[in-house]
């Protein structure tokens, strides 16, 4: 193999395994760092400059970095960076003269459809620049899904209030109340580019027997949940089914606990595993008493003249076929009939454009989306680019933001009149951490501590008040000591051929057997033959030039914990711990304008 460029970019970037699965890059490690020593303030900047809603995020997000958490590897479960987030965000001091001043303007006026997370971060990073940003949305408030579908016992309108305030006191002008109607029209009115972030605002339908005769009392999930955050719905009957096993259908049975359901069953087609709902907003449910009914198909919305009174089921079974695919296939049981007052259809979310007509310039494809370039979000039309779920279908908020800082890049390249397909690389540092012979800057010990628990409010008081948050999140204790889990994967072990005297110590004290000094060969063969073969090829192997002895070093990254023993016992210095911080080029970044690697 040849010697690791470690250089490039990405190469420590996809080591921070946090890092590297977050869309938005957040500097995970360094953030928790910050948290560990009180510095609560800097923690939410670092936050605030990637993934814009620290505070909503910290209660909300879908999590894509724990999964990849380094910490799982050596015990059952991730550290809680998510929950951590929100520690930043809870326990910061008055940031508001940290953030970018209202810049004068430049003469660019930009245009942005929907006020959700999409649209507030091209607007969080191209106002101060100078553009003229303009938020139209059909609600009266700023937010988008949000406000309107997320439940206010998972997220407060006082932090939704305050992360999008600001956004729109760096200058940018939002028009509540005011429902794009036209995309002809929008464009006729001059501006210098549009951003489309409208999301997925139509819930699938299911058009089942008796869905038009019982339609009273059968609900669109989101739509309801609209209603609910808004005040238009305050109650529900007592029996209640809500069909669907994704998180809009946890939000769903949830709420409906809350608005007088007294029995609350949630009915899925797949599997409990398979469901695509986040096991957290499962436990979330069943620990609210609400049981999760699986392998059900609905076939018959049941009512006697009008009114519901039931739904109709088919038992089914999961086979396989020989490529592994599934497929759902009736049990042969006979179909059950669940009665109920009201059903909240929860499966699944679609995208709507009847707003934009087919003469603009946007084509779509044949699934009805829109032709998005995936790296600078430009659409057909020249001036118009897409992000979040408007961009590629229902994801998650922290997608739409990534989108949204690439978007805005992209606007800014455009009307600066550079090629907006040339990303700039982001911007790296990388600074030894030794303090004396054995001594770091941060802390090194491999804390053996589980996951903390985050407290929750009574379950008997949550039930009784829909706007109660349930989860009350980490005290300054508990986030120090779920802060300690982290394994600082952003300090990197660094080697240095020149100074090594192949004298095999680091090897020897490394308690993951990662560190191997052997012959060179092809990477297939050189993953065997190492001190612990590594079954992983997804995973970076570090390898050293050659040595004097003709032999290299090679470093299994999947499996290092970062501890720092290595660089600790080697007597020549030749290993070393060094931090890595990299900073995401967003637009107005002063990077070298050069292709970077796909992150």
């Amino acid at each position: 193999m040849k010697p690791t460029d470690i250089a490039a970019p990405d190469y420590f970037h996809k080591v921070v395994d946090c890092q590297w699965a977050c869309p938005a890059h957040t500097p995970v490690p360094e953030y928790i760092r910050l948290i560990a020593q009180g510095r609560y303030s800097d923690a939410y900047m670092i936050n605030w400059k990637s993934n814009v809603f620290p505070g909503i995020l910290g209660r909300t997000c879908d999590r894509p970095c724990e999964p990849a958490c380094r910490r799982g590897r050596v015990e059952e479960t991730p550290v809680a960076i998510c929950r951590l987030k929100r520690v930043a965000a809870d326990f910061k001091d008055d940031i508001k003269q940290r953030l970018p001043r209202p810049a004068p303007k430049n003469g660019k006026r930009i245009a942005l459809v929907g006020g959700g997370p999409a649209s507030l971060t091209v607007a969080r990073d191209l106002a101060p620049l100078g553009y003229r940003c303009t938020v139209f949305d059909g609600d009266p408030d700023a937010g988008g899904m949000m406000r309107s579908q997320i439940p206010k016992f998972r997220l407060p309108n006082s932090v939704i209030d305050e992360e999008t305030g600001y956004i729109l006191n760096l200058g940018v002008e939002f028009k509540g109340g005011h429902r794009i109607e036209s995309m002809k029209s929008l464009l006729a009115e001059k501006y210098d580019a549009i951003f489309v972030g409208s999301g997925a605002p139509r819930g699938r339908e299911l058009d089942i027997p008796g869905r038009k005769e019982a339609a009273a009392n059968i609900h669109i999930g989101i739509e309801w949940l609209a209603n609910v955050s808004f005040g238009h719905v305050d109650k529900i009957g007592k029996r209640v089914i809500v069909l669907g096993g994704g998180n809009t259908a946890m939000d769903c049975c949830r709420t409906a606990r809350r608005l007088g359901g007294e029995t609350v069953k949630v009915v899925v087609r797949s599997g409990f595993e398979e469901m695509k709902a986040s096991p957290w907003e499962k436990e979330d449910a069943l620990h609210e008493d609400i049981p999760i009914l699986n392998y059900m198909v609905p076939v018959a919305f049941k009512h006697v003249a009008g009114k519901l009174i039931g739904v109709t089921f088919q038992k089914v079974k999961a086979e396989y076929d020989a490529k592994g695919r599934r497929n759902l296939v009736p049990s042969g049981e006979p179909d059950e009939t669940i009665v109920c007052d009201d059903v909240l259809v929860a499966v699944g979310q679609e995208n709507a454009f009847p707003w934009i007509e087919q003469d603009c310039g946007i084509e779509f494809d044949k699934w009805h989306m829109p032709k998005v370039d995936p790296k600078t979000f430009a659409s057909t039309n020249p001036k118009v680019f897409f992000g979040g779920d408007a961009a590629f279908g229902p994801k998650n908020i922290i997608w739409a933001v990534a989108h949204g800082h690439d978007a805005a890049l992209s606007i800014h390249k455009m009307l600066s009149g550079e090629d907006i397909t040339e990303r700039p690389l982001p911007e790296v540092q990388i600074s030894s951490q030794k303090m004396g012979i054995h001594e770091w800057s941060y802390d090194n010990d491999i804390s053996v501590d589980k996951r903390f628990k985050v407290p929750h409010r009574d379950k008997v008081v949550a039930l009784k008040d829909i706007r109660a948050e349930v989860e009350l999140g980490y005290d300054v204790k508990l986030a120090l000591g779920e802060a300690h889990r982290c394994l600082n994967c952003d300090v990197q072990t660094v080697f240095s051929t020149s100074l090594c005297i192949e004298c095999d110590a680091c090897a020897d004290i490394c308690p993951m057997d990662c560190i191997t000094f052997t012959n060179n060969g092809e990477e297939n063969d050189l993953r065997q033959r190492l001190k612990a073969p590594s079954p992983h090829p997804d995973q970076d192997l570090y390898v050293s030039s050659d040595l004097k002895t003709g032999r290299v070093m090679v470093k299994d990254e999947d499996v290092c914990l970062h501890c720092g023993l290595c660089a600790e016992r080697c007597p020549t210095g030749a290993w070393d711990m060094q931090k890595y911080f990299i900073d995401m080029t967003h637009a107005g970044s002063t990077c070298p304008t050069k292709s970077r690697s796909a992150a």
